[in-house]
């Protein structure tokens, strides 16, 4: 219903409005607010690698045959081989070429060739793609490490704490909003004094609280300390480690992280951005952000053309409520230009599916 139309639209916005900051009560500088930025995992895991931070020895490979030469350069007991998509659920999806999976776990190099040679190329249909899913250009080869323990590590920016913290649980390698619903307990935080940074005292006693002893206690601190200085020098809004986990061997490894940064540091992050992956993305989506446009595509050929969230939300109501369908949501903001107008009938018109054009703009 009309509803859910909102949620989807909601779900996609960083905000609701474009924010102005007055100076001098007369220049009035806007700040446009810019899409997420996707990085793939290899990125991701290499930005924690650059910064200190233990992940498991990787490549990355866009042909088979590089990445049967990764395997062998890796000399591991056991190796993994991961598709490399933005979607999540890709252990269990499905390749177009038939092959199941686009997570495998192998200890003979030469099959790490024949299933990049099933991966790459071809779309990976996962819960999270289309239908028709994502196509995979790329897969990581990385070193497989067993995991006795899985806990889960995150720093985020929160609003009501003015500023990081620090959450963490015992409970690692599953869904973390289940645990807080059904072990509340188990979740644990420690705010975090940005002049101050991570305390050598927090960090030690999230390390305890998240259940690690001895000498792992003070590995997992150090790991702790150097997340947090990572999060700092990329802008990140959030960086979680799930799991963030314990060998047989004595290490603690962060082996699968999600890294958010801030939109509006990307003019000191230029090489952080430039990473931005929009292949997976929808070309009319990529297009808009490029003019500073919210644009969101749905299922109906009626088009929204609308400056200001709220309208554009209502806009989609009301032709839900009347019978008809939104083909898309898009917000031209409030200061909007005369450039982004004109850039916004293109996309409209660029889209198959639009017969027709409602518009509704605020002057």
């Amino acid at each position: 219903m009309a509803a859910s139309m909102v949620v989807k639209a909601s779900n996609h916005l960083r905000t609701s409005a474009a924010k102005c900051l007055f100076l001098n009560n007369q220049q009035v500088v806007q700040l446009t607010p810019r899409r997420w930025l996707n990085l793939q995992e290899y990125q991701s895991k290499k930005l924690m690698a650059d910064h200190g931070v233990t992940v498991q020895r990787f490549f990355v490979a866009d042909t088979a045959n590089d990445a049967l030469e990764a395997a062998r350069r890796l000399k591991a007991r056991e190796i993994v081989l991961k598709a490399q998509i933005l979607a999540g659920g890709r252990g269990k999806g499905v390749f177009n070429s038939g092959l199941k999976g686009g997570v495998h776990l192998t200890k003979d190099c030469n099959i790490v060739g024949q299933l990049a040679k099933q991966m790459l190329g071809y779309n990976l249909v996962t819960k999270q793609t289309p239908k028709e899913g994502v196509k995979v250009n790329k897969v990581m080869v990385a070193e497989a490490l067993d995991i006795t323990r899985e806990t889960y590590f995150a720093i985020l920016m929160d609003r009501a704490c003015n500023g990081p913290v620090m959450v963490g649980s015992p409970q690692g390698g599953v869904d973390i909003e289940e645990v807080a619903a059904t072990n509340p307990e188990l979740i644990f935080k420690e705010v975090i004094d940005i002049f101050e940074g991570v305390r050598d005292d927090q960090a030690f006693r999230m390390a305890e609280n998240l259940g690690f002893k001895g000498s792992l206690q003070q590995q997992a601190a150090d790991q702790i300390k150097k997340l947090y200085s990572l999060f700092l020098k990329v802008d990140a809004t959030q960086v979680e480690v799930n799991p963030f986990g314990e060998t047989p061997e004595g290490q603690v490894v962060c082996f699968d992280a999600k890294i958010n940064f801030d939109d509006n540091a990307e003019f000191r992050q230029k090489e952080i951005f430039a990473m931005d992956d929009t292949s997976e993305s929808d070309p009319l989506e990529t297009e808009a952000a490029r003019h500073d446009l919210k644009y969101i595509g749905m299922d109906g050929n009626i088009a929204c053309f609308v400056n200001g969230a709220g309208l554009a939300m209502a806009t989609c109501d009301i032709i839900d409520l009347h019978g008809g369908k939104p083909a898309n949501f898009l917000d031209l903001g409030g200061g909007v230009q005369e450039s982004q107008v004109y850039q916004a009938f293109k996309l409209l018109n660029a889209d198959p599916k639009v017969s027709r054009i409602s518009h509704r703009l605020q002057l």
